[in-house]
This record gives C-alpha cells, structure tokens and sequence, in this order.
C-alpha cells in the first residue's frame, strides 16, 4: 500500500472500532498488549493501539519476529519465553486466547 509516497506493508491485524475503545477498553488493550490493533472509523483504518514494548522496538529498528538461536536470544526475550512456557506448563494459553 502506498501511503504519502512511501511504501507501507499491510499485515492482518485484529480490527477494532473506536465506538469499541469507548465500550470495551479492556479487551481492546488486552489484544493491543499480546500485538498491534488496528482502530477503525467509518470502515477506515484511523490508529493503531500497541503495547509501548513493541513501540519501542520499532523505534529502535528492532524486528519482533526475529528468530534467535537460544544462546543468543537478549534477555527481554528469554523471559518472555520463559513466561509463556510457564503459562502452557499451568494450562493456560492457546484455548483461552481470542
């Protein structure tokens, strides 16, 4: 898509109205906390609501999709990893994500 002249990837991502940020903030920052969302008015694409994290590796040019070897991961991401199998290891996750 192209976007004032510069090349923009489109990528699904969940939408929401910004009639549903007035109504369901939680489950709006809920989604926006685990990856971007997009807020729409009119049908448009008007913001995108994402956790500062990920902000800031954008800022910064940081990919998070990156793949590491796991003797290279940064710390950031071993804990994260290490978050999510604790989460899996409790049951919780993948059946009870949106």
């Amino acid at each position: 898509m192209d976007y004032m002249g510069i090349e923009v990837e489109t990528i699904a991502m969940k939408q929401f109205t910004t009639g549903d940020l007035n109504k369901q903030i939680g489950d709006v920052t809920d989604a926006a906390s685990r990856e971007p969302v997009v807020l729409t008015r009119h049908k448009k694409p008007r913001f995108v609501l994402m956790s500062y994290d990920h902000y800031e590796r954008m800022r910064t040019g940081g990919n998070p999709r990156r793949a590491f070897h796991i003797s290279e991961m940064p710390a950031e991401h071993a804990e994260l990893f290490d978050e999510a199998l604790d989460r899996l290891a409790h049951g919780e996750g993948y059946d009870d994500e949106p």
